[in-house]
């Protein structure tokens, strides 16, 4: 499960979306867009008089967004306590599974929209993983690879130029925020060679969906995982149903993602440069949305 060994859990009281999460987990510009007012840059006043004209009036106070306020402290109780009974019982209480998952969606996170929001660096990492891959697909692997001067690992083997692009696609700042979207990354280069995706060179749009759908799959499971807090939940002793568990999980999330990305595929296929971070956006709250529902259905034992 990645990144939710590190990590103990979400304080309950945390904002459902924290003022500082933004597109890549970096702190949100001012509403109009404009930078904020650092005076002159000799590092005099701002307000100085010159030519004896008389001082001007105290700047305003740059306009900051509202402190968002504090969630329910116990908003992840449900979440946790049905994945324990679904890790408890080595994956075969798929009902469990099922209100986890749905209980995370709709009460935890505040519905899909906002549990889109909060993933935060995943956003902006899937969007740069994404518009390499398509301009890979568009221009070939070494014309892709040469306009982020990493032209030296063309024809290399494709793990080893994944690893070359983890500082372009997913920066690492160090937040969990960031340790997120990092991980899932790296657990997605793991899972190339399963898809049976070797080759950068000749790369297909089916493919290309196959690696973002791997990509967003590890970061909602990892999200997921942080937030409820795997030190909170009891898991199999036995490796095996510990296994299990984990690639359970992952299935069903991948099937949310999955679902997400067929509907979507018309968008994908006319996908431009400008569109890639609201493209990601979207499919992560389609995904929230279809992952919430499956989890209905799977605890009322459809």
């Amino acid at each position: 499960m990645g990144t939710s060994s590190a990590f103990g859990g979400q304080g309950g009281g945390t904002p459902l979306v924290p003022s500082w999460l933004g597109d890549d987990g970096a702190p949100p510009a001012a509403p109009d867009g404009t930078p904020p007012n650092v005076g002159p840059p000799d590092g005099s006043p701002a307000d100085a008089p010159t030519d004896g004209a008389p001082p001007a009036a105290p700047p305003e106070p740059p306009s900051r967004p509202p402190i968002p306020p504090l969630a329910d402290p116990a908003r992840f109780s449900a979440a946790r306590n049905n994945f324990s009974r679904f890790a408890g019982s080595g994956g075969s209480d798929r009902k469990s599974l099922g209100r986890a998952v749905s209980h995370y969606v709709g009460s935890s996170s505040g519905g899909a929209r906002t549990a889109a929001a909060r993933m935060g660096s995943a956003r902006g990492a899937g969007s740069r993983l994404l518009g390499f891959l398509s301009d890979a697909v568009n221009r070939g692997a070494t014309e892709a690879l040469r306009a982020l001067n990493l032209g030296a690992l063309a024809g290399r083997p494709i793990e080893e130029i994944f690893l070359g692009l983890a500082d372009y696609v997913c920066p690492d700042g160090g937040s969990i925020d960031e340790g997120i979207a990092r991980e899932a990354f790296i657990e997605t280069i793991t899972d190339l060679a399963g898809a049976g995706i070797t080759d950068l060179d000749g790369l297909t749009a089916d493919q290309m969906q196959t690696v973002f759908e791997l990509y967003a799959t590890n970061a909602i499971e990892a999200r997921l995982c942080n937030d409820i807090g795997a030190k909170t939940i009891t898991l199999p002793s036995d490796s095996r149903e510990a296994a299990r568990v984990q690639a359970q999980l992952n299935d069903f999330i991948r099937r949310g993602v999955a679902d997400a990305l067929t509907t979507a595929r018309a968008a994908a296929a006319a996908l431009t440069p400008d569109r890639v971070l609201q493209f990601v956006g979207r499919i992560y709250e389609q995904a929230f949305g279809i992952l919430q529902i499956m989890g209905e259905a799977e605890a009322e034992g459809a």
